[in-house]
């Protein structure tokens, strides 16, 4: 029996290939399919939002049949039996879009990494001390690429990762100015191309952001 990874080993991972898809679908049934695609294109941290319907099934169908080595996570978690309702589910990481401290606490007596949203310098801050793993920065639209290196100068400690506003020509620029990872919906998970069931197109923007980020590190 392979044991289970600690909180740590699990954000170390998400780092190290430093893409979290956030997957927002309008029909779960189509999931496992989205969830394969990016696994082929070397995405392995996988955000299932609470948007979509039969979410925390769809969590739990994903941990059963991808391999170990994937991290399925659950996003738009915003009260703390929503966390536990996931984590039981088989999730192994839990993003909010805003900042929860129950959330916060659910998920570090279960030893699950957390990544509240937050916007401002302040909350990003309250979100760290209050024990978050990485703080997702959203939506990171207005703020741009700068924001994260203005924050690095104060707060060099401080794990940060943008969703809102990645796309396929900002990518790098985000790993550059100092996140530890992006979280890429819309650009990753193109809505036509589920809805035409081109799955081929979710690979192939998959392998484009893993590239991104891995070149811009270099």
């Amino acid at each position: 029996m392979i044991a289970p990874l600690t909180r740590a080993e699990i954000v170390t991972r998400i780092q190290a290939t430093g893409v979290v898809a956030v997957i927002r679908l309008t029909d779960a049934a189509v999931g496992r399919d989205v969830a394969q695609a990016l696994v082929d294109g070397g995405v392995t941290a996988l955000e299932v939002t609470m948007t979509v319907p039969r979410a925390v099934a769809l969590i739990e169908e994903l941990s059963g049949v991808l391999p170990k080595t994937c991290l399925i996570g659950a996003g738009t978690v915003v009260d703390a039996a929503t966390a536990v309702d996931v984590m039981r589910a088989g999730a192994r990481f839990v993003v909010g879009p805003v900042l929860r401290r129950d959330v916060i606490a659910a998920c570090r007596e279960r030893d699950v990494p957390v990544m509240p949203g937050c916007f401002s310098p302040t909350e990003i801050l309250e979100a760290w001390d209050a024990g978050a793993d990485i703080v997702k920065v959203f939506p990171a639209t207005s703020l741009g690429p700068s924001f994260f290196k203005d924050m690095r100068g104060p707060l060099p400690h401080v794990k940060l990762m943008p969703t809102g506003g990645v796309t396929r020509e900002n990518a790098g620029d985000w790993i550059r100015a100092g996140a530890v990872a992006i979280g890429v919906g819309t650009a990753l998970v193109d809505a036509t191309a589920v809805a035409q069931r081109r799955f081929s197109d979710i690979t192939a923007a998959a392998k484009h952001f893993v590239r991104a980020v891995a070149e811009a590190r270099r």
